[in-house]
């Protein structure tokens, strides 16, 4: 008998600790707050620029387009462009037309947004 009640008895105190140790390693950080500020990433105003500051971009080696009012930093693929320089037509400026012509593929609308930094100012 005594046997058994000393298993019992360790087996109680494995319990208790598989409870309270959990509860001393809580990071201080509440669940309330770790939410409101995982919620302040995701709803992330997204940044907002001039015509004017667009502008500015208008280089092989800083280029930067208008579409749709959504503003793209295409400088890292300006030597990919398959249309050569032709991506350098609006640099700095509005290039939704040249964008949506007959010569791009559906493809290119998929890839575009991995260089979407922001939208125009209206």
């Amino acid at each position: 008998m005594e046997m058994i009640e000393a298993v019992t008895l360790i087996l109680g105190v494995i319990l208790a600790l598989l409870f309270i140790i959990p509860r001393l390693n809580k990071p201080s950080q509440s669940k309330t707050e770790a939410l409101s500020s995982n919620t302040k990433k995701i709803s992330k105003e997204p940044k907002k620029y001039t015509k004017a500051e667009v502008s500015l971009h208008d280089k092989r080696t800083d280029c930067w387009v208008i579409i749709k009012d959504k503003v793209y930093d295409v400088t890292s693929y300006v030597e990919e462009h398959p249309g050569g320089d032709a991506i350098l037509t609006h640099a700095g400026d509005d290039s939704t037309e040249g964008f949506y012509g007959p010569q791009h593929g559906t493809r290119v609308f998929d890839i575009i947004e991995d260089f979407c930094i922001g939208e125009l100012e209206q």
